[in-house]
């Protein structure tokens, strides 16, 4: 059963207002036997160059007790997302997607900045109140 992240509909809409499609909600992918589902797929055309950019992004709140625990959920997910899609459809790019505020407060620390680099994750930063992104990191 697929549980939507508290935000997910403030990030759907971020999306949208950037003329981002969003073509699965959720996106189901599968890894042999084992099936999950990532928050959002999205499209946008980019006219330059004639064809599509394709993306997955799975929403965190971050809003539990412990923030590193909710870190080490986020990172694990995003590792394990990203080996299935790579398996399944390669050219979509996976991004994590994070509060504002758990980026200025909590991601700013060196260790989590080392550790998303190490990884190589790539973040959609989104204001809550805006309902908007603020940040491509990539």
């Amino acid at each position: 059963m697929f549980a939507k992240d508290i935000f997910h509909d403030t990030v759907k809409r971020a999306l949208e207002k950037e003329e981002w499609t969003i073509t699965h909600d959720p996106l189901p992918v599968a890894s042999g036997d084992v099936g999950m589902s990532i928050d959002l797929g999205a499209e946008k055309l980019i006219a330059a160059e004639k064809e599509g950019q394709k993306i997955a992004v799975e929403i965190k709140s971050f809003l539990g007790k412990s923030a590193i625990y909710d870190f080490h959920l986020a990172v694990g997910q995003f590792i394990n997302y990203r080996l299935a899609l790579k398996e399944i459809e390669s050219s979509r790019v996976l991004y994590l997607a994070v509060p504002i505020e758990t980026n200025r407060d909590f991601f700013s620390r060196p260790f989590i900045q080392t550790s998303i680099a190490y990884n190589e994750i790539k973040l959609i930063v989104y204001d809550l109140d805006m309902e908007v992104i603020v940040e491509w990191k990539n």
